[in-house]
């Protein structure tokens, strides 16, 4: 069930992250917006993947993977609020649903390491 949650939330996430990459080109802003339109979306990617991976460790690393991606696009986000792309509102709103989407990464990685052992 939560994996379920999980995989709805990272590809609302990712469609939230498209639509601001193509506002943020409508800007001019084409550095970070590829940037943010990468790691955004590779989050959902590697939940996916990871659905179908081989053995256990595979699992680890394919939600692993996501987790990183989840950060470096948290990252983008902070540099978009301080370089003005991005207003409080907007940046809060998607800072928040990316932080969701790690807080339930990281209890899914402990979760399937505990069981792992």
């Amino acid at each position: 069930m939560a994996e379920s949650k999980l995989r709805t939330l990272s590809v609302d996430f990712a469609v939230q992250i498209l639509n601001f990459a193509k506002f943020l080109k409508k800007q001019r802003e084409t550095i970070v917006s590829n940037q943010i339109g990468r790691a955004g979306t590779s989050i959902g990617a590697n939940i996916h993947e990871a659905q179908y991976a081989h053995r256990k460790p595979d699992f680890i690393a394919k939600l692993q993977i996501a987790l990183k991606e989840a950060n470096e696009t948290s990252y983008w986000l902070e540099l978009l609020l301080k370089t003005n792309y991005i207003d409080e509102a907007k940046y809060q709103e998607l800072n928040n649903s990316c932080s969701q989407i790690r807080v339930m990464l990281i209890k899914s990685i402990n979760t399937a390491k505990s069981d792992e052992k």
